[in-house]
């Protein structure tokens, strides 16, 4: 039930947040497909990539992506907000009764590792260029067919750092904020402002810590591949986030940031406080 809860948490906010995950997916390849030579569009900033995706493929094209996206939010979320529940409720983050950073951090790790480990196929398929990333099961068994089932997890080597330090960053400063904010007694302890208050503040560290890895996961799983299933582009995630570094600098590694907030953020807010509200309303139905 743990991992149950936390897959619907995560689809009921990926149904609000999967329009900016199209924007920020498309802002971040442009400066790859740029040097390319294969990008027909440049996208000034987030409202204008708002502004020309629906005009150019309509509003549609805003929420392509979606089923895969589904299945992705299901699975990856699923297992990493099951698996920290899990081991909150074993009483492995607390220490005295508080809630341990360090603990947290850790569980928090954890449980992404294992996230992005069952979520990485899923991953693959939809961060493939357009239109080809929204046919999820023909790209599977393509991907199956050419590269085997290793294949699969083709990009893994950035997924999991990437999802492994949101993850920690995410759930420890959402479980130290609802303490925080329960000491403080800005809100009632049961009320649903608690959770909503929390992953405001966990929603801001998410973005900072996670937007250049968002950026090297984005460029491993969508770079061209040889017969092998090689990429020829970039050898794994240390040689993507250095060239990406030598060629556009820091800011290379933050294209896109204004995106990457406007839906990492609304998706952090949402999942953590769908994700607290159904578990309390099942311990109450326990």
């Amino acid at each position: 039930m743990d991992f149950i809860l936390g897959g619907v948490a995560a689809c009921g906010a990926c149904l609000f947040t999967n329009p900016l995950e199209v924007v920020k997916t498309r802002m971040q390849l442009q400066g790859e497909l740029k040097s390319r030579g294969t990008y027909q569009v440049y996208y000034r900033n987030v409202f204008h990539a708002f502004y020309t995706i629906g005009k150019v493929d309509g509003l549609a094209g805003l929420q392509k992506g979606l089923v895969p996206g589904l299945f992705y939010q299901f699975f990856m979320n699923g297992v990493r907000l099951g698996s920290f529940a899990i081991i909150e409720s074993a009483g492995h983050i607390h220490t005295n009764g508080r809630v341990s950073a360090l603990k947290t951090i850790a569980a928090g790790a954890a449980a992404g590792v294992v996230g992005a480990v069952m979520g990485s196929p899923v991953y693959l398929v939809i961060s493939l260029p357009p239109p080809s990333q929204w046919d999820i099961s023909i790209n599977t068994r393509v991907i199956h067919r050419e590269h085997g089932i290793l294949g699969l997890w083709r990009g893994s080597s950035a997924a999991v750092p990437r999802v492994s330090v949101g993850s920690a960053t995410q759930l420890s400063t959402f479980s130290s904020s609802k303490e925080l904010v329960i000491d403080l007694q800005v809100f009632p302890k049961d009320s649903w402002l608690v959770a909503l208050s929390a992953g405001m503040i966990s929603s801001v560290m998410v973005v900072l810590a996670m937007t250049p890895f968002d950026v090297v996961s984005t460029r491993l799983y969508n770079q061209p591949v040889d017969h092998l299933g090689k990429g020829q582009l970039y050898k794994g995630f240390t040689d993507c986030f250095s060239k990406t570094l030598k060629k556009e600098g820091l800011t290379g590694l933050y294209k896109g940031l204004g995106a990457s907030y406007f839906r990492l953020g609304p998706h952090t807010i949402l999942s953590l406080f769908f994700w607290d509200e159904l578990r309390k309303l099942y311990q109450k139905l326990r």
